[in-house]
C-alpha cells in the first residue's frame, strides 16, 4: 500500500512534469506547481530541498518510464516471434500503435525539455540525461546485434549510429507532431524508420 507521502510526491512529480512539458523548466515557478498540485510549501519542501532537486527526480522518473515501457514492448515483441529482425519489427510496430492510441498529442519529452535549457542545470542532471539517453542506445544496439548476426545489412552501417537514430526518429517526432498538432505524425516517423529496417536487412542473411 502506497503511503500518503509517496502519494503526495508523485502528485508534485506529475503536476511540475505536466507543467515543464508546457512552459519549460525556467517558465515553471515552485509556486506554479503549488498552485496547480494543492500542495502547501512545506509539503513541497518535504520532498524537493529545491527546483534542482525537483529537476532530478522529474529526470529519473521519466527515464524509468521509458525504460519500462520500452522493455515491455520488446518482451511482447520477444514473446510473438523468435527472429530478432521480426522482433524489433513488432516492437515498432506496438510503439506505433501505442503512440497512435494516445488521447492527443504526444506531451512531450522531459529530456529534450532539460537539454534544450541545459544552461539552467547543473552537471549532475546533464549527467544523468547523457546517462539515461546512452541507456536508450544500448538497448536498441543490443537488438541491432541480434539482427546483424543473422541478416547481413544491404549497405554498411555502424549500429551505435542506428541506434542513436531510433532515438532521433522518436524525439524529432514528437516535435513534428507537436509543432502540426498531429499525433499521427509522430505515428509515421516510427513506421518510417520500420521501413527502413525492413530495406536494410530484409534482403539477405549472414
Amino acid at each position: 500500500m502506497a503511503k500518503r507521502g509517496d502519494d503526495r510526491r508523485e502528485k508534485i512529480l506529475a503536476v511540475a512534469e505536466s507543467i515543464i512539458l508546457k512552459r519549460g523548466f525556467a517558465a515553471t515557478s515552485i509556486d506554479d506547481i503549488l498552485q496547480s498540485a494543492h500542495i502547501t510549501k512545506g509539503g513541497f519542501f518535504y520532498h524537493f530541498p529545491g527546483k534542482s532537486d525537483l529537476a532530478i527526480a522529474l529526470v529519473e522518473r521519466y527515464l524509468e518510464a521509458d525504460e519500462d515501457f520500452f522493455e515491455s514492448l520488446l518482451q511482447r515483441a520477444r514473446e510473438l516471434s523468435e527472429d530478432p529482425l521480426q522482433q524489433m519489427l513488432i516492437f515498432l510496430n506496438l510503439m506505433a500503435e501505442a503512440m497512435e492510441n494516445l488521447e492527443d498529442v504526444h506531451p512531450g519529452c522531459l529530456v529534450a525539455t532539460f537539454t534544450y535549457e541545459s544552461q539552467l542545470i547543473d552537471d549532475s542532471l546533464r549527467n544523468r540525461i547523457a546517462q539515461g539517453t546512452l541507456n536508450w542506445r544500448h538497448k536498441f544496439k543490443n537488438q541491432l546485434e541480434q539482427i546483424s548476426d543473422s541478416y547481413r545489412p544491404a549497405i554498411e552501417v555502424n549500429l551505435d549510429e542506428l541506434a542513436d537514430m531510433l532515438s532521433s526518429v522518436l524525439e524529432g517526432g514528437i516535435l513534428l507532431s507537436r509543432i502540426f498538432e498531429n499525433k499521427m505524425t509522430l505515428v509515421q516517423q516510427i513506421k518510417q524508420y520500420r521501413n527502413y529496417l525492413r530495406l536494410l536487412y530484409s534482403s539477405s542473411t549472414n
